[in-house]
Order: C-alpha cells, then sequence, then structure tokens
C-alpha cells in the first residue's frame, strides 16, 4: 500500500472545499511515515425536518430519510461525498470521519407521518449515507426510525452494504406482514482485497451475501445492487456476483456505474495510484468512454449507466444473466393501503 494511503479509509486527503476554500492535511507519523488516521467525530445534526425530497426522473423514490449525514464506510467512489461541503467540511477524509448524527430522528419522523399534509408513499433510507454505517450498531438511530415506520405501516425501502442490517430483522418481519419493506444489499465485488481498500469500513463480501440470505429466509424481499461497476477493476465480476446472490435468496437486482462528481474525481484518481497503478490509465480511459470523454457526466438518464458501446456491453451483459437467472419476474411493489395516522399513542397518555 502506498504510505500515503490510510488505512481504514478510503480517501488519504482533504481537498479544498470548493465553496471556503479550506485545506486541512496531516503531518506524517514520524515512525511510519505513514498520515495517522483521524478519529471519527459524531456531531449533533439539528435538523427540524427529517424526510426530504427529490424529482430527479432517473431515482425510482421520491422521499428518502438519512439519519446521518457523512459515512464512515469510507468509499471512495461516493457520490454523496461533496454534500458534506455544503456543511463546510471536505469530501475527503472530513466525509468519512466528521458524522453529522440526527439523534432526534425519530421522533421528528414521527411528528412529520402524523403531520396533515403526510401522504402516504414508499420512502427510501439510505438514500445518501449508509443507514447501518459503524456507529448505528452503537446509536440505533436507524432502527428507532423503523420502529416507527412500523407503527405507522408506511412502506420503505432500504439499501446497505452492512450485515447489520439483519439486526433489525424482528422490525422488518412487522412490516413485511403489511407489505411495506424490500432491503436491497449493495455488492461491488467478491473480492475482499478489492473492498478492503475500495470500501475500507463495509461488511465484506461473503458477509453481505450472508445478510442477503438470511433476509432471504426471514421472507422479506431482498435484492443486490451492483453498484458501482467500476471499469477494469470489478467489470469483470458482474455476472459471479449475480450469480452468488440469486444462490443467497436474491429475488431482484439492479446495478450502476461508477459516477465522479466534484471532488470525488480527484480522490478517485489518487486512489487509483495508490492501489491499482497499473491499471490506472485503463480505468480513466474506460470512464472516459463511457461519460463523452469525462470522468463524470451528471446528465439525467446517462449518469448511472454511462453511454457508447462498453456501457452497452455492460447492459446487455446484465439483462442477459439476471433473464437467465429469473431475477426481476415478480418485482415486489410496496403498498399504502394499510397506512394508520393514528397510531394511538395519544390514548395510552391517558
Amino acid at each position: 500500500m502506498d504510505k500515503n494511503a490510510i488505512r481504514g479509509r478510503g480517501a488519504s486527503d482533504n481537498p479544498v472545499n470548493r465553496f471556503e476554500g479550506n485545506y486541512v492535511d496531516y503531518d506524517l507519523d514520524e515512525e511510519t511515515g505513514e498520515k495517522p488516521s483521524p478519529k471519527t467525530q459524531l456531531i449533533r445534526d439539528a435538523s427540524k425536518s427529517l424526510i426530504t425530497y427529490n424529482n430527479s426522473p432517473d431515482i425510482g423514490f421520491n422521499a428518502s430519510i438519512n439519519p446521518y449525514r457523512g459515512c464512515e464506510h469510507g468509499c471512495i467512489y461516493c457520490y454523496a461525498r461533496p454534500y458534506h461541503e455544503y456543511l463546510g467540511f471536505s469530501s475527503g477524509l472530513d466525509f468519512e470521519s466528521k458524522i453529522m448524527v440526527k439523534y432526534d430522528a425519530a421522533s421528528i419522523l414521527r411528528k412529520e407521518l402524523r403531520a396533515d399534509n403526510w401522504k402516504p408513499q414508499v420512502i427510501a433510507m439510505s438514500g445518501v449515507t449508509d443507514i447501518y454505517q459503524p456507529i448505528e450498531k452503537e446509536l440505533g438511530i436507524t432502527r428507532e426510525c423503523l420502529s416507527v415506520l412500523a407503527e405507522f405501516r408506511n412502506p420503505v425501502g432500504l439499501i446497505t452494504k452492512n450485515h447489520l442490517v439483519t439486526r433489525d430483522i424482528d422490525l422488518l418481519t412487522k412490516l413485511n406482514e403489511y407489505n411495506c419493506i424490500s432491503v436491497t444489499i449493495s455488492v461491488t465485488s467478491l473480492d475482499k482485497k478489492i473492498t478492503g481498500v475500495m470500501e475500507p469500513r463495509t461488511s465484506r463480501p461473503s458477509r453481505r451475501l450472508e445478510a442477503i440470505r438470511k433476509l432471504s429466509e426471514a421472507g422479506i424481499p431482498v435484492g443486490v445492487n451492483i453498484a458501482p461497476i467500476i471499469p477494469g477493476i470489478t467489470d469483470h465480476e458482474l455476472v459471479s456476483i449475480l450469480e452468488s446472490a440469486k444462490e443467497a435468496g436474491a429475488d431482484f437486482a439492479g446495478y450502476s456505474i461508477v459516477r465522479l462528481p466534484y471532488k470525488v474525481k480527484d480522490l478517485f484518481v489518487e486512489w487509483l495510484e495508490q492501489h491499482f497503478p497499473d491499471r490506472k490509465n485503463k480505468v480513466l480511459n474506460k470512464l472516459l468512454d463511457i461519460r463523452d470523454g469525462k470522468l463524470n457526466n451528471s446528465k439525467w438518464g446517462e449518469r448511472m449507466k454511462g453511454q457508447g458501446s462498453y456501457a452497452a456491453q455492460i447492459r446487455d451483459l446484465f439483462h442477459v444473466h439476471v433473464n437467465k437467472l429469473e431475477l426481476n419476474k415478480n418485482r415486489h411493489k410496496l403498498s399504502t393501503e394499510h397506512f394508520i395516522k393514528d397510531t394511538g399513542e395519544q390514548l395510552r397518555l391517558f
């Protein structure tokens, strides 16, 4: 590993905040010559609302919940990194070590679901950062939110890279009684060495497949998302990931190709130099090919899948094997028909 890479972290630098122009560097350790790994800081997020909305035509949900901003998983490619710049931080090490925590998320959610203007609809969790990142094991804020959603019988779709989701099978089972839950496990690679440097604090591949198996055995609708596919590093694993997920019990599958907005481009290029210098040019050239000569193309409808012959090869390979494995045959559709606005909590006060 390059001495400038930081063990247990995806990024090894704090690029300048594009709004404030601040740069924070770290002195090298005198003994090892390596950069020290910053300790994770938890910062109270005083947001007064929890449910956020989007109108992007290529995103499959309108409403979402994110109990945390920033993510200790440290995935080097994470498209959410630039959001940290709006908070005055960097999209690099700050993103994975300065975590904004919505400690009051469950109580805010209960208030919003009770509001007269709430229209029952599917809520996505992990729309930006992973709801089961390591600190969730200690804080349990995601679990509290799921408990509220189960109380109101409001449908929710979860997406995560962490085996910790299996902790909440009891609540997921309650939601499933009313057709109100769907879980997607993201799998980028089956190679634990690659995930170790690309997604340093996520569950390793075998644990993610185990999570699919446990959820499937519990009767929870579960699928796999091969996301993101990184040309020249993980693209050759598409078929094997689909097969492994299907064997574990996955019912549906999706994929996306890596996208690198704003400073994520610089972080990703530096990461390639540190961990895959021999593949760097191949990876970047393929990304330029599918992004119309740029490392990132934010155009709706193209940003997730790319364009050109290489992107078409990935798309065709995915669909051929999805059909072969009989995935996505009966895509689970969540229901709002059992939603109840009055959960009886007021009556228990008397």
